[in-house]
């Protein structure tokens, strides 16, 4: 998997496990507070961020243990 740059491709990647569709008014703020974040912080990194999600550990959530039995 090639790093991903641009804020939409970094976005589509993070919310594709959920299965949205796009028409739902929640899901079109959230993608734009996303894009709005990753390109506010693109620019105070003065270049752009890339992310490589191949490389990165995975991450178990213990639901148990915050009470989302």
């Amino acid at each position: 998997m090639e790093p991903l740059t641009r804020p939409q491709a970094i976005i589509d990647f993070c919310l594709a496990p959920l299965g949205l569709d796009g028409s739902g008014e929640a899901e079109r703020e959230t993608r734009r507070r996303l894009e709005h974040v990753i390109k506010t912080f693109q620019t105070k990194t003065a270049r752009p961020v890339s992310v490589d999600f191949s490389s990165m550990p995975s991450q178990v959530i213990n639901e148990a243990a915050h009470g989302y039995e």
